[in-house]
């Protein structure tokens, strides 16, 4: 989280890319697959959702960040919707010389191992922390460190990595992103 994962991904789409924003759609399927919906309000109960049908994310931001096997539940309901979703959307882009995934736990949620190749967007903690907080004005600071915690390190996203982005804000971030299109087109 605030890493720049999407910056990054707008970046890409100017190159013509096509990109599935993972994040934006669980939000638009937890909203609106009313299998998924179901699902969750049957986990979590009524307070899940606002009397005008919209996901409270407020109460589920509270509910799951502060407690590891309620999050745990939650991801096992709205992963297997994104990734039928994802797989979907990438039907659409036949003809494309390779598409982005956009998602804040690829590695945590196993699913970069469906993937041709990670990219993994790096930046030091204290400016994902400042990033977050300026973008999220009704988070808190300890629950963006939370949510933090409960992501894989940077070190095991390195790891793992095939190509690494990094947005520390010293180093010039469009250079690494069209060698890394380069390679990826070819």
């Amino acid at each position: 989280i605030g890493a720049g994962k999407s910056i990054v991904c707008r970046v890409f789409q100017k190159l013509n890319v096509p990109v599935y924003f993972a994040d934006d759609r669980a939000r638009w399927l937890m909203n609106y697959d009313k299998k998924l919906v179901g699902e969750i309000k049957g986990t979590f109960g009524q307070k899940a959702y606002l009397n005008n049908s919209e996901l409270n994310r407020r109460y589920l931001a509270d509910h799951v960040f502060s407690n590891v096997s309620e999050l745990t539940k939650l991801n096992a309901l709205v992963h297997p919707a994104v990734a039928r979703d994802f797989e979907f959307w990438c039907q659409g882009q036949q003809g494309q010389p390779y598409v982005l995934k956009e998602a804040a736990l690829l590695v945590e949620s196993g699913s970069y191992k469906n993937l041709a190749a990670l990219i993994v967007v790096t930046a030091p903690k204290q400016l994902r922390l400042h990033r977050v907080l300026m973008r999220d004005e009704e988070r808190s600071e300890q629950q963006v460190l939370d949510i933090m915690e409960k992501q894989a390190s940077e070190n095991k996203k390195k790891k793992l990595a095939d190509y690494l982005l990094n947005n520390d804000e010293k180093s010039l971030l469009i250079p690494q992103i069209l060698k890394i299109h380069q390679s990826l087109k070819d």
